[in-house]
Formats: C-alpha cells, structure tokens, sequence
C-alpha cells in the first residue's frame, strides 16, 4: 500500500506546482504526458478489478452486483463500473483453474495501454471491432487482427483507427455472413436513465425474429388512427374508423411508441405473466393522498421511476 501512498504525495505535489510561466507549447507537452500518465494508472486500475470480482462476493462487499459495488466505491455511474468490468475482463491478466496466470484476451492492446501509448477511445474501437466479428473467424486469424488493431491503435487517432478497423472487418467478412451465434451475442435492448421530463432514452438491436414480431405488432397497432391517446377511446382492435385515422396526425415515431406501450398495457392486464417473487405482475406505484385525490402530482413506481 506504500506506492499509492507515494502516487497519492506525487499528486499533491503535481497539483502544487505553477504553470502559469509555462508557453503554449510547454503546457501542450505537459498535457501530452499527463494523458500517458492517466492511461498508464488506468490500465493498473483495471488489473485490480479481476481480484475484486473473484476473491468476494458483491453482498460482502457491500452491494448487490460488482457493478454496485464499483459505482459506490468509486463514485461513478454504474454504467461507466459495467464498462470499467468488461474491460478488464478484455485487458487484465487472467488466472487459470489451475492457477497459472493467463495472457489477456486482447494482449497487444494491453500492453499498449499499460505503457499509456491508447487511450479508452482506443479500447472502445478495437472491443467493438471483436463483438461485431463473426465466430467463424480462426483463432491465429483473430490474433493476427488483434496484433494489427494494436499497431494502428499506437499510430493512430481513436477515428482513424474505426476506419481502419471497418476496413478489416470488410476483408474478413466480405459477404457480411453472420450466424444466429453472431446475432445472439449482440442482441439486446437498454432503457436508459430517466430524464428531468420523465422521459426514458432506448436504444439497441434486434435479432431478426424479435423484429419481425415488432413489425408484425407495428402493422397493426400503430396504423393510423390505431391506439391513439388522443381519442376519448382508443381503438385497440379492429379497424379505425375513417375519420380516426384522418385526424390522426402523430408522426410515424409517435404512433409506433403508442402501440408498442399498447402491447405492454395488454400483455401486463391479461393476468398471464403470472408472479414475481410472489406477487401478481403488474405495474405498482406510490403517491401521496393529496396527489391521489386531486388526480395531480408525481408518483413512483416499484421500479423507480
């Protein structure tokens, strides 16, 4: 624990001295080796992690997931922990059954992030490179991309290297052939944080059957006229009346996002989703009496939001 207390004193020191006589170009060459330093100390963070999430459970360490548990630890949002644990499981040295100690998955971009030559854009790029590549892909193949990914990573600025990294993709997948393994790996739907609005951001992507039922589900329920808040009662089967769909002037956007919260609605009313952790499923929320009786105000549902 003596070199994060010297690390500590060499901050402080750091944070003392005077820069205002420095010209442009001194301050500029010491940005350039702050920024090495920050990767170099980042890249050590990130070998702690590993020793975090194997040697005790996340409630014994104060949380209910190692996501919580970094959030609190460090103050940061829980989406920068989940990021800061995959890319240690990318970037740090793994340990085998057995003991021995493992190469990282990613080992030249390690390496280059420990000597604080990539930064986190650079991370970002070459693991989004791996999860777009088909698993038919070799392994010597993979290495080699992963060698070569890391060599542009070290010469070139985060943008640069996207578009190196497309360009490889489009040589070893020229066909854009992808399996149903591809397509599982990546699929997925994220709610973000609630906005001051009460409004929620979503964002992600669906395998092909999902979307067909989405659009299965869009034909119908969000046609003109169809599911409409405006109207004094929605139509929700059937056909729309004419004159429904004439004054309907939700944009295309509006009237998916009113039939997909229809489809909700329906699903969590019909009874059929059975229980959770004992009790019925359904939408729970919490207010106070003023609020209820004058049919105004904010309340919380069971989720949070």
């Amino acid at each position: 624990m003596r070199s994060i207390g010297l690390l500590e004193e060499a901050a402080d020191a750091f944070g003392s001295d005077m820069f205002v006589e420095l010209t442009a170009a001194q301050a500029l060459t010491v940005l350039a080796r702050l920024e090495v330093v920050q990767r170099r100390l980042s890249a050590s963070g990130l070998g702690l992690i590993p020793t975090v999430t194997t040697q005790a459970s996340p409630v014994e360490l104060g949380g209910t997931s190692f996501q919580d548990v970094l959030s609190q630890r460090l103050h940061i949002s829980k989406g920068a922990a989940r990021r800061r644990i995959a890319d240690a499981e990318q970037l740090a040295p793994r340990r085998a059954l057995t003991g021995e100690m493992l190469a990282p998955q990613l080992p030249n971009v390690a390496a280059a992030f420990r000597r604080g030559e990539v930064g986190e854009e650079h991370v970002r790029v070459v693991r989004q490179f791996f999860d777009r590549l088909p698993v038919v892909v070799d392994a010597p193949t993979r290495e080699r991309a992963e060698e070569q990914l890391a060599d542009m990573a070290v010469r070139f600025r985060p943008e640069q290297l996207r578009t190196g990294a497309d360009r490889m993709m489009a040589l070893l997948n020229p066909d854009g052939e992808f399996s149903d393994v591809d397509r599982a790996r990546r699929r997925g739907l994220t709610i973000g944080q609630q906005g001051f609005d009460g409004m929620s951001p979503i964002s992600g992507l669906l395998d092909p059957e999902t979307r067909a039922y989405l659009d299965a589900v869009f034909s119908k329920l969000a046609a003109p006229g169809m599911c409409n808040p405006n109207d004094q009662t929605p139509t929700v089967d059937g056909e729309p009346a004419p004159e429904a769909a004439e004054r309907d002037t939700r944009t295309s956007a509006q009237r998916n996002h009113d039939a997909f919260r229809a489809c909700l609605r329906s699903s969590v009313m019909s009874g059929e989703l059975g229980s959770h952790h004992g009790l019925p499923v359904t939408v729970v929320v919490t207010t106070t009496l003023h609020e209820l009786e004058q049919a105004a105000g904010v309340a919380i549902t069971g989720g949070g939001t």
